[in-house]
């Protein structure tokens, strides 16, 4: 099966290398970004400015390998995991996912904080965050992931994904 995506925009923001940015979205919490949507879609973005939250789900542009196995940043054994048991740009569909916080539209021009994300990432979709939607009722398991928020936040990437 073919299957064709479009870029429905750009995230613009003030990481232009993979190396010492956040890994996560909270420990991008006080990086504002932008994102320039293409004008064919600008219409799209009705009622979106109710929302506090959106997901941006996106393009590793930069990424040029695949791994099917690999040592996540905020692994505190080092050990290698499955790729789809972390959240790192090198699964084989190279997209991306990060919960931002909706700060303002006007026009086509969307500005978003707490990024994660690469100056001129190509933008695929955007989708609203509803609590009611994207609640988890019952037990939670983080698998192997075992660092508390503040080690999250306070992580940086290096060289292994660019």
């Amino acid at each position: 099966m073919q299957i064709n995506l479009e870029s429905i925009g750009t995230i613009l923001t003030e990481f232009t290398q993979a190396n010492n940015m956040p890994v996560q979205p909270c420990g991008g919490e006080n990086s504002i970004a932008k994102i320039v949507i293409k004008n064919e879609y600008v219409e799209g973005l009705k009622d979106l400015d109710g929302f506090s939250h959106i997901y941006l789900i996106y393009y590793f542009h930069k990424t040029k390998e695949d791994k099917l196995e690999v040592i996540p940043f905020n692994d505190k054994t080092n050990s290698k995991r499955g790729v789809f048991s972390t959240r790192t740009p090198v699964h084989p569909n190279k997209i991306g996912l990060s919960l931002v916080k909706l700060e303002s539209i006007k026009d086509n021009i969307i500005e978003i904080r707490g990024v994660d994300i690469l100056n001129e990432t190509p933008l695929l979709d955007i989708k609203p965050y509803i609590p009611n939607f994207d609640f988890v009722n019952g037990e939670i398991k983080s698998g192997w992931m075992k660092s508390s928020l503040d080690e999250v936040k306070e992580k940086k990437s290096d060289n292994r994904f660019s």
